[in-house]
């Protein structure tokens, strides 16, 4: 089986030292690099594969939401995972938006720091408890828009409205699929084609446009 091939983004020497210890000692995870900002992060997408960044977001130079976005932009298959100190909501839904798959706490402890690298590189989103709690809340603030303008904005059906805002409250597929009587299948065809009409990379971002517009 091969490894993840992660590179862990923070401007203090201590706390990248001190997660590269912590994260090689999973068989399945192999540090390819430290770096101190998201320009180091992105030179390093340029010069060795990578498959998931552990990125902080508060960095002198380019930060992490910046980092994030011009990474997803040239390396869209990689995966980001922001692990920070800070919980505010700017930084929170600027990095999500710029294609983070997830968002965790320093706070956080190893095992669940290491099962997170594994569920992004899956394909999964992972939220801190507080993160998630602020999404579901959509406590950030924003502009309401009248419904319908946005049905026939993005030729969405009623079926798709069903779906994005289940995905708001943070329903998985499977939840959703029982809600609405139909296959997991056809829920992810839907998505599918709801991504597509509102040109975004994930899940999490659809729940973001529901609490921006719903």
């Amino acid at each position: 089986m091969s490894k993840i091939r992660l590179a862990i983004v923070d401007d203090e020497k201590f706390i990248r030292e001190s997660l590269k210890i912590i994260l090689c000692t999973d068989e399945e995870i192999e540090v390819c690099g430290l770096c101190m900002d998201g320009e180091e992060a992105y030179k390093l997408c340029m010069e060795k594969p990578l498959d998931v960044i552990l990125m902080d977001i508060r960095m002198p130079g380019v930060d992490g939401v910046t980092g994030t976005k011009n990474i997803k932009k040239s390396f869209p298959k990689v995966k980001i995972l922001v692990l920070t100190t800070f919980d505010d909501d700017e930084y929170i839904f600027d990095a999500l938006r710029a294609g983070a798959s997830g968002y965790l706490l320093k706070d956080t402890s190893p095992d669940i720091i290491i099962e997170a690298i594994k569920g992004v590189y899956k394909g999964s989103v992972i939220m801190h408890p507080k993160i998630a709690q602020k999404i579901v809340n959509g406590s950030v603030n924003s502009h309401k828009h009248d419904l319908e303008q946005i049905k026939k904005h993005y030729d969405f059906s009623n079926k798709d409205i069903a779906i994005m805002m289940a995905i708001g409250n943070g329903l998985s597929n499977r939840e959703i699929a029982e809600e609405l009587y139909l296959s997991e299948g056809t829920i992810k065809n839907y998505i599918t084609e709801i991504l597509f009409k509102l040109k975004l990379k994930g899940r999490t971002q659809i729940a973001l446009f529901v609490k921006d517009n719903f």
